[in-house]
């Protein structure tokens, strides 16, 4: 009798110690997120540090407009903790991932509360996408930039509340950057002539940028790399470049650059450097953090 109660108090000790280790484990392991693309990952590991493991489901050089997702992304879905989207219709194919990957965590959609520009904010014109359509790009103004980190601090805080004071003095600190960045570009373009203001890109990812630092982009493509330039379209686009005196066109790390390149044959101008709208390079490249990305691209035009 005495030995099976010395037993079971025995069993009893190591059960709860094999508890407690576990709940060790887990409250010290880092929480699981995944973001859609390489931007957002950026951001959420900035936000995160130490605390939170990040997946990018579209790497670095990656075009999230064709993405397909794999049995690997809805597997990396279904364990997330958090899930960190932009939102405004950019993730055509994120509805089809979660249903098949069953996700039940935090959703943090980084784009709520910014009032999107639309294609008629942006003037209007066919430009492959329905006339009234919010543009996603919105990582491309630095002010969004902000309530993208804030709306991601709050899911973060969410998923793991004993870690929160960490994220949110790591948003503070991410913000005072994203500011001073926000300052110095707008520096670069302040002393910019009216009659070289007008910027040709691939694709139609460019207008938070231009209308945060009175810039005027237009593309051949629309808001989504997906879509088809037309004869018309492309027609315009030689009429402007020549009418307005254009001298460079810029290409894009996740666009198909011979449309443009014909352009600029057909117009004499040149191919200026290569921009990022919505892609981080390797952490080799020269965009490996958002910050970097906004940077560069303002240099590279400026």
């Amino acid at each position: 009798m005495t030995t099976s109660k010395t037993l079971l108090k025995s069993f009893t000790v190591v059960f709860l110690l094999t508890l407690a280790v576990a709940a060790s484990d887990t409250l010290d392991r880092p929480i699981r997120a995944v973001a859609t693309f390489s931007i957002l990952g950026d951001m959420v590991s900035r936000i995160g540090g130490e605390h939170v493991a990040v997946i990018s489901l579209v790497g670095p050089d990656g075009d999230t407009h064709v993405y397909r997702p794999t049995p690997s992304a809805a597997r990396a879905v279904s364990e997330a903790h958090v899930l960190v989207v932009n939102g405004l219709h950019f993730e055509g194919w994120l509805d089809r991932l979660i249903e098949a990957s069953d996700f039940s965590g935090v959703r943090a959609v980084a784009t709520a509360g910014i009032q999107p520009i639309t294609d008629k904010d942006a003037g209007g014109g066919d430009h492959g996408h329905a006339h009234g359509a919010a543009d996603p790009h919105a990582w491309q103004s630095l002010r969004h930039a902000v309530a993208y980190v804030n709306n991601i601090t709050r899911a973060l805080a969410e998923a793991d509340p004993e870690n929160a004071s960490t994220f949110r003095r790591n948003r503070t600190a991410y913000v005072a950057e994203l500011k001073a960045l926000d300052a110095e570009i707008r520096g670069m373009f302040a002393e910019l002539p009216p009659g070289s203001r007008t910027i040709v890109t691939s694709h139609d990812a460019f207008q938070y940028f231009g209308r945060d630092y009175g810039l005027t982009f237009i593309a051949p493509q629309g808001l989504s790399t997906a879509s088809e330039a037309s004869a018309k379209d492309v027609a315009r686009l030689i009429e402007l470049i020549r009418s307005h005196h254009i001298h460079a066109v810029f290409p894009e790390n996740v666009a198909d650059p011979r449309l443009l390149k014909r352009i600029a044959e057909e117009t004499g101008t040149t191919i200026g450097g290569k921009l990022y709208p919505g892609a981080l390079s390797g952490p080799d490249g020269p965009v490996p953090t958002y910050i970097d990305m906004m940077r560069h691209n303002a240099r590279t035009l400026a």
